[in-house]
């Protein structure tokens, strides 16, 4: 007998078992053939990460077994300390070949703004990511997310990041690893000032990251003062972009993102040729983190099809 998801999620009660059912639901839909490749984002677990529930090591495993993921990307925040630590970067290597897993990207923070406009602050920013490119290699990456950010007018922070990625990228080109940005706050967040710096930088190793979700160029205490338009952003981002970051803060009864029309982003995404690899990154708070990945990953196998 067929039950509606309105009426299964009314029976259900409790608010944590009908999150749950919600997104076992769409779980137990067959997949279809999809034209990108689905990756988790370590981040999406941050909550997890952070309280000491999880550790890195732990991350792809529970990718496979738990979500049915076999690509990951790392976040250097988990592991900050061991991008030289080949003992620690083997027991990863050696994690992720237990469980058929691959690394795909690893996400940089705190290792200072390639946009920074004192030259010697950029380029220790641009040497402190060079461990980072090498572990990346190590670990089978083929990429690392940087952040372009630095303190100035428009004009003077993307003529630092053409020189700050155009250095790094150059020391990347080396051993093959791509060097990409993500918007990410402040200028990185308008699409047309990003892909300006693009199109200056001029490598094939040097891209983007549109994040589906990430177009607030200018935040407060109380929330977003200033965003980009997201579908507008993501179309200037895709002829540069090397991966797409799927976005998630909150679903409808339906399994829709709130946030973000699926279907209308996903097709500006097909529509640039891109047939790389989708990363999931749930940052909501209604479901909890675990539910959160189930549900966009289960909505990325339902819409991207019908894209």
């Amino acid at each position: 007998m067929y039950v509606s998801r309105r009426d299964f999620l009314k029976q259900a009660g409790a608010t944590a078992l009908a999150a749950t059912a919600f997104t076992d639901l769409f779980a137990a839909e067959p997949a279809k053939k999809l034209w990108f490749d689905i990756s988790l984002a370590e981040w999406s677990l941050h909550k997890e990460l952070f309280a000491k529930k999880l550790t890195n090591m732990d991350f792809p495993e529970l990718a496979k077994k738990e979500f049915g993921i076999s690509i990951v990307e790392y976040v250097n925040q988990f592991f900050k300390d061991k991008a030289e630590d080949k003992t620690y970067l083997n027991d990863l290597i050696k994690r992720q070949k237990d469980n058929g897993v691959t690394a795909h990207l690893i996400m940089i923070d705190g290792e200072g703004g390639l946009g920074e406009l004192d030259a010697a602050v950029r380029n220790k920013a641009v040497e402190n990511h060079y461990k980072w490119v090498e572990a990346a290699k190590y670990l089978g990456c083929k990429t690392i997310r940087v952040n372009a950010f630095g303190k100035g007018s428009n004009e003077e922070i993307a003529k630092a990041a053409v020189e700050g990625l155009g250095k790094l990228g150059e020391f990347a080109k080396k051993t093959g690893i791509n060097v990409i940005v993500e918007n990410h706050g402040g200028s990185s967040s308008n699409g047309q000032w990003l892909s300006g710096v693009m199109k200056q930088v001029n490598l094939k190793n040097v891209g983007t990251l549109p994040d589906f979700g990430n177009f607030c160029i200018k935040r407060s205490a109380s929330g977003c003062e200033e965003s980009y338009d997201r579908y507008q952003g993501t179309k200037e981002l895709m002829p540069f972009a090397k991966g797409v970051s799927a976005k998630t803060y909150d679903f409808d009864e339906k399994g829709n993102c709130i946030e973000t029309d699926y279907t209308k982003i996903l097709k500006i995404v097909k529509d640039a040729g891109f047939k790389g690899i989708a990363g999931i990154e749930y940052e909501g708070s209604k479901l909890s983190e675990r539910e959160g990945i189930k549900a966009t990953k289960a909505l990325l196998e339902r819409v991207g099809p019908m894209v």
